[in-house]
C-alpha cells in the first residue's frame, strides 16, 4: 500500500523535520519498532528530507512502513510504503521480507521524484 500525506503548514525544513518527529513519536506511542531513521541534510541543490521505517506487530498482522518526508512543490509530504503479513505468529516471515526487500525499497522510495504535486490533488477528500 502507498500512502500520500501533505502537510498544508510545513512550508520550511523545519516544519518539516517537526512533522516527521511528530509521525515517529506517533508511531512509537502506537508501539511500532523503530528500524531505521535517517535525515538527509539540505543542500544547496535539495532540501532536507527524512526517513522511517517501523514495524507494527497485531495480533492477527504484522505490519512494516516505510516513509520519506519531503517538500514537494514547497509543500510538506509524506510518501509511505506499507506491507502487512495476516496471520499470527508471523514476525519471522516479516523479518525474511524485510531482509529481502527492506534496503531496495528504502532505496526506491528516497530516489522517487515523481510525487505529485499538492496543488494538482485539488479538492481530494482529507481526514479532519
Amino acid at each position: 500500500m502507498i500512502t500520500m500525506n501533505v502537510y498544508p503548514d510545513a512550508h520550511d525544513g523545519d516544519a518539516l523535520a517537526a512533522k516527521a518527529n511528530a509521525v515517529l513519536e506517533n508511531y512509537k506511542s502506537h508501539h511500532g519498532k523503530v528500524l531505521k531513521t535517517n535525515s538527509l541534510p539540505r543542500t544547496p541543490d535539495r532540501p532536507a528530507e527524512h526517513f522511517i521505517a517501523v514495524v507494527f506487530g497485531r495480533q492477527n498482522f504484522i505490519e512494516v512502513a516505510f516513509a520519506r518526508f519531503k517538500p514537494v512543490d514547497g509543500i510538506g509530504c509524506s510518501i509511505v510504503y506499507s506491507n502487512r503479513i495476516y496471520g499470527e505468529k508471523v514476525g519471522d516471515q516479516m523479518s525474511t521480507w524485510i531482509d529481502h526487500n527492506g534496503a531496495k525499497i528504502e532505496r526506491t522510495l528516497m530516489a522517487w521524484n515523481n510525487m505529485p504535486s499538492p496543488a494538482s490533488l485539488g479538492e481530494l477528500p482529507r481526514k479532519k
